[in-house]
């Protein structure tokens, strides 16, 4: 392998290919894949690029290039890729087959596209660079939601504060705030009434006014002696008739006299009674 290696190099090798390629001028690819008329060059530039994306994808499955130069890699071939596509495109409008949607899916397989990049792919050692790693990591999947029966299962007394005071130590802390509170609420009338008394609305001999007391006028009484009783004190008026014991004990024993008619007499003597009475006008 290394004779025939240094045999290409010898100059009578370089000489004899120039004489072969003595009157041929390459042809260069076209910048713009819009400037190429001709169906047959569009095809052969696209294979061209292909073979170029295949030399380059061997060549950054090396993880021992560096990270430069792996990144560098990347990119000419993300850049080929979308050229190839711009000549794929072109051969399209000039009669040629879809290779965008009949052509082989061989750089899927060997690229994987980042999400978010713009279609933007890592071949090779270019997957392992530091920041591209954590692109391919899936993220982990959220936590399975609880359906209602589960829970339901923790919902007892507690979780509605049922059992708040059973710890001992809410109860002390209320008593000491109602405590509070209630000295509070009477230091704040006692400065209250100290203050209209001061101002004259009212005398220190003054007392609360009886809200149970009824009037003369209330109670339809021209005389207040009636409303007074044997030791001064205000009476009570009733403003509904309330009847006495001989009348309760009237209205019983007639009610007894009913049920006992209704129990023993027959329907016939009833009738009779009802005549009777009737006729005596009772």
């Amino acid at each position: 392998m290394a004779r025939n290696a240094e045999k290409a190099m010898t100059a009578l090798a370089r000489f004899r290919q120039a004489q072969l390629e003595e009157g041929k001028v390459k042809e260069r690819r076209p910048f713009l894949a819009s400037e190429c008329n001709e169906l047959p060059k569009a095809e052969k530039w696209r294979r061209q690029i292909i073979g170029e994306i295949s030399k380059k994808v061997a060549q950054i499955q090396n993880a021992g290039l560096g990270e430069f130069r792996i990144r560098d890699l990347n990119d000419e071939i993300n850049k080929l890729i979308r050229e190839k596509g711009h000549w794929e495109y072109r051969i399209k409008e000039l009669g040629g087959p879809d290779y965008g949607r009949f052509g082989p899916k061989m750089l899927d397989h060997e690229g994987k596209e980042v999400p978010g990049n713009r279609g933007y792919k890592y071949f090779g050692a270019a997957k392992d660079l530091p920041g591209v790693r954590e692109l391919f990591e899936k993220e982990p999947a959220p936590p399975p939601r609880k359906t209602r029966a589960e829970l339901m299962k923790d919902i007892d007394a507690e979780y509605y504060g049922y059992r708040d005071e059973d710890d001992g130590v809410l109860v002390p802390l209320e008593i000491e705030e109602e405590k509070k509170a209630i000295a509070q609420a009477i230091e704040k009338w006692r400065i209250e009434k100290e203050a209209r008394l001061v101002s004259g609305e009212k005398n220190e001999e003054e007392e609360e006014v009886n809200i149970y007391a009824v009037t003369a006028d209330e109670s339809g009484e021209d005389s207040n002696d009636e409303n007074e009783g044997e030791e001064g004190q205000q009476k009570f008026i009733a403003h509904v008739p309330v009847p006495s014991q001989k009348e309760i004990e009237e209205a019983l024993i007639r009610r007894k006299k009913m049920e006992l008619l209704q129990k023993y007499a027959s329907e016939a003597l009833m009738a009779q009674s009802e005549d009777a009475k009737r006729l005596l006008g009772v």
